[in-house]
């Protein structure tokens, strides 16, 4: 299990496939670690040097105290390129992910080659709705949030047929340190990208599940329209995690998306 210290706290990520290969970097969801990206790695390893990594709060990384920022993540996210110095990246950011892939081609536009945003925006819910979850989280913990979590998450279908991964993802959500939870939360209230996707250059592709309940499509189709030149599409019978609903699907767009602007 690969560490990293930077900005003083210790990062978890994992670097995977060909050093020489195209670089993908994978930024996941809030509540979530870099798990939620198996079913996708699995299938560009043998073409791609994939690099995942748990943002501060979650996972293995270090857990400081609120608030933060996403400036914050995009810190972190800098210094691991920098440490494992890759340049030409194909970030995909999925909700508060996008967010940082957002961000980070703010500060280092040069950095990025092309960006997969997944079920985000350039502005996510309105402060009251962050502040009154940040409050219930600090009276009642993540459990009283859990089962209208995994209601946006995951479409009908996958809640009548995978029981025991939705459990699982369940126990991945409520076993977010608190303190983790409610400084992504403030990060993501305090986020308004419209000017940096407005600005955006490179490449993008603009993803969500035909169910999400927390970036529904037409939240990211706006997010879109926004973006000079970017693609959209929706991926059906899915929730707000398609990289976990739909693994393959996933996969294949971001592949044919390569493909389609010479990047691989």
């Amino acid at each position: 299990m690969p560490f990293l210290r930077v900005n003083d706290i210790v990062i978890h990520y994992i670097d995977e496939g060909h050093k020489d290969s195209p670089v993908i970097l994978f930024s996941n969801s809030l509540g979530t670690d870099f798990r939620i990206w198996d079913g996708v790695v699995r299938n560009l390893k043998d073409n791609f040097r994939v690099i995942r990594y748990d943002k501060r709060g979650h996972g293995l990384s270090s857990c400081p105290e609120a608030p933060y920022s996403i400036s914050d993540h995009v810190k972190d996210l800098t210094a691991i390129i920098d440490y494992l110095d890759v340049r030409d990246i194909t970030v995909v950011g999925l909700s508060v992910g996008g967010l940082i892939a957002q961000g980070l081609y703010s500060f280092h536009p040069k950095l990025i080659k092309a960006i997969i945003l997944a079920d985000t925006a350039h502005k996510i819910l309105t402060k009251d709705i962050w502040n009154s979850r940040i409050e219930t989280v600090n009276k009642l913990g993540l459990e009283a949030l859990a089962d209208g979590t995994m209601e946006r998450w995951f479409s009908e279908s996958y809640h009548k047929k995978h029981s025991e991964d939705l459990e699982g993802a369940r126990n991945m959500f409520v076993r977010t340190p608190v303190t983790g939870y409610i400084g992504t939360c403030t990060a993501i209230r305090d986020a308004d990208l419209t000017s940096v996707a407005k600005n955006i250059s490179v490449p993008v592709l603009c993803l969500v599940g035909s169910e999400d309940g927390s970036t529904p499509p037409e939240v990211v189709r706006e997010m879109s329209e926004l973006i000079p030149n970017s693609e959209f599409y929706i991926i059906n019978d899915s929730g707000h995690l398609p990289c976990l609903e739909r693994p393959s699907e996933f996969t294949k767009l971001i592949v044919n998306f390569l493909h389609r602007n010479n990047i691989y």
